[in-house]
């Protein structure tokens, strides 16, 4: 893989593992090093996720009380084996976090981060943080396939450009819809255009 589009790849990833790294208090540049590294193990820098189209193979049981007179808490189990086809998504990097210690033991907003995952070990956070990336990165190859990734970003740029300008509620979107159509993502055309919302309600 060419090791630019990698870096770019990667970059994604730690969008979200970035965010839950600091959100709990650890230390995200620690992870990104980490990370990094570790994508160039073997020589060559490479995208840590991995994606591909495999068979799968699940089963369901479905518990339901069984009808006993003697015994109302019997339950019996149908077993339901499946087969299906669906995408297969792999992150593995090295993850140096922890839950006690540090900002993580004094800063309340990292203690009621955890508690809001519900982690109890530096183990099931690290599996947040790759659950976290790895649906990062899933979400952007599914902009790159279909409208593109700069789509979305520039739909981003066009609300923060209505908020610059003063816009708020429903005007916000009106507004950066009508930047994106216009391509005129600007802060001063979205004043024109608030102005404009404006003396249209005033007349109504």
């Amino acid at each position: 893989a060419d090791p630019y589009r990698a870096a770019t790849h990667n970059k994604g990833i730690f969008n979200g593992i970035d965010a839950v790294a600091l959100a709990t208090g650890n230390d995200w540049r620690a992870i990104e090093a980490g990370g990094h590294a570790y994508a160039a193990r073997d020589g060559r820098y490479r995208a840590l996720t991995e994606w591909r189209v495999e068979d799968l193979r699940f089963t369901i049981c479905d518990l339901r009380p069984a009808l006993d007179s003697e015994r109302t808490d019997t339950r019996k189990s149908e077993i339901q084996n499946h087969k299906s086809t669906g995408l297969y998504g792999r992150l593995e990097l090295p993850l140096a976090v922890g839950i006690v210690g540090g900002a993580t033991r004094v800063h309340p907003t990292a203690q009621l981060a955890l508690k809001l995952l519900g982690v109890t070990s530096a183990a099931e956070l690290s599996e947040v943080m790759a659950a976290v990336g790895l649906a990062q990165n899933l979400a952007a190859l599914r902009a790159l396939a279909t409208d593109g990734i700069q789509r979305g970003h520039m739909a981003l740029h066009a609300r923060q450009m209505a908020v610059a300008a003063g816009a708020e509620g429903d005007a916000v979107d009106r507004i950066a819809g009508q930047l994106v159509a216009e391509g005129q993502i600007r802060v001063e055309r979205a004043k024109e255009l608030l102005t404009g919302l404006q003396d249209d309600r005033m007349t109504e």
